[in-house]
């Protein structure tokens, strides 16, 4: 599973586009311009109230076997299954089968600091049980099956982070648990609770968990110009944490479903998107511009996922994708901006081939005195990736052998002979390669 923190939608002004299309023909125009250039493959949805508005699905569930996907479609939504999770544990707190102080201690005694940890630490991730998806060979370890034993195993051999309360730090290891405690709690599996207390209650038609069927996605990773299969993840590993499948139109339909008290009680609802120190129990919010959305988002194996609802619109929706070349984030944007009749303009996405020996002729670290950060540039399957100080990294598109952008960002970044030229927002800045 992939850490994915908390993301933000952020409007920006750019040209907008002719007044004739509507705003769904606009939403459509974006994601199928993404996708005729390998850079999105996945599905959306779009709710108002309990309408959904708009549906559609791009590209392909299965390259390999030329399967296009559709409504049908069931991706692997990864951390968004961590709103499942909460919402079961907090009608469990409504059952009195559990509160919000309950100690781990309880179910998982050998579990470090397990005596000073509750359920509450545990929805918050401020528990300060270390993710063993952090580990450096999670990788490996994901490919096979794993028991309860095996995972519990793993999750014990990781040191505390911090003192339970102390602060929030994400952790994928605190999900799992809360799975297995749903099911010591009920005598049934994660599933069959996910079965009767979310899906049956919402009326979700395309929500469970892996059986290996054609509507299954395969997720996707963009190798030079082509769609390259991802490693799978076993899914015996991301439980409780990750390990659910859906559509967009499922998923905006629970989040409709839960904030309209057809899942959890109006206390429960107020205690769940509480934040605290940048967390909900199982839940966080997104700003854009001036609406505050509550969500979440996933990501695991190649799949990537967001889940958002306004609630003073009553207005949902759900980005779900198997194959991106472009920022999740940078899309939603893109979608909202279109919806909320923002002005917006489609990336550049012109892009030339240019040689690997010639990339690697640019990998190096760049700086200058007068400028803050240092750049850091590396080649990796036929990409240039950008990576400055203490910042996420990001690839490069070529739009010449020495001329390469960043749209999201309005970047572009210009090499010469050991040096590089950064111009962003009509400024320019020159730095030169110090290794």
């Amino acid at each position: 599973m992939k850490k994915i923190a908390a993301f933000l939608f952020v409007a920006f002004s750019l040209n907008s586009f002719g007044q004739s299309e509507t705003k769904f023909d606009k939403i459509d125009s974006l994601l199928t311009y993404l996708a005729s250039n390998n850079k999105f493959m996945g599905s959306v949805a779009i709710q108002e109230s309990d309408k959904v508005v708009f549906e559609k699905s791009y590209g392909y569930a299965d390259v390999k076997n030329q399967i296009k996907a559709d409504a049908s479609t069931r991706y692997k939504i990864g951390s968004i299954t961590k709103m499942f999770t909460s919402v079961v544990i907090l009608q469990l707190v409504e059952e009195k089968k559990l509160t919000l102080d309950t100690k781990l201690s309880k179910f998982f005694p050998s579990i470090k600091n397990s005596e000073n940890i509750s359920i509450e630490n545990l929805l918050e991730h401020s528990s300060g049980i270390y993710s063993f998806t952090d580990d450096a060979d999670y990788n490996e370890y994901a490919k096979l099956p794993k028991t309860r034993a095996e995972l519990m195993k793993k999750i014990k051999a990781g040191n505390p982070v911090f003192e339970p309360g102390e602060q929030s730090a994400y952790s994928n290891s605190n999900f799992v648990l809360l799975g297995w405690i749903i099911e010591d709690l009920t005598k049934k599996t994660y599933a069959q609770n996910i079965e009767t207390r979310i899906v049956k209650k919402s009326g979700l038609t395309n929500t469970g968990f892996s059986t290996g069927t054609k509507n299954e996605a395969i997720s996707y990773h963009l190798k030079g110009k082509n769609w390259e299969q991802a490693q799978k993840e076993d899914m015996s590993i991301p439980g409780g944490a990750g390990a659910i499948l859906s559509n967009a139109s499922d998923l905006t339909k629970f989040i409709n479903g839960l904030f309209a008290g057809k899942l959890l009680q109006p206390p429960s609802l107020v205690t769940m998107t509480e934040i605290e120190k940048g967390f909900g129990k199982g839940i966080f919010t997104m700003p854009f511009g001036e609406r505050k959305f509550y969500g979440h988002t996933g990501g695991i194996e190649d799949f990537t996922s967001s889940l958002g609802f306004y609630p003073k619109e009553k207005f949902s929706i759900a980005l779900l994708d198997n194959g991106q070349g472009y920022g999740m984030n940078d899309i939603m944007i893109g979608v909202l901006s279109i919806y909320y009749k923002m002005p917006y303009r489609f990336p550049n996405l012109k892009s030339v081939d240019v040689a690997v020996a010639t990339l690697k002729k640019y990998e190096g670290t760049y700086g200058d005195a007068g400028f803050p950060l240092k750049i850091s540039i590396k080649e990796e399957n036929g990409v240039l990736i950008c990576q400055a100080t203490g910042q996420e990294s990001f690839p490069l598109n070529p739009l010449s052998e020495t001329k390469f952008n960043f749209d999201p960002a309005g970047l572009e970044l210009v090499f010469a002979e050991n040096a590089m030229t950064i111009i962003q927002s009509g400024q320019e800045f020159k730095l030169t390669k110090e290794k």
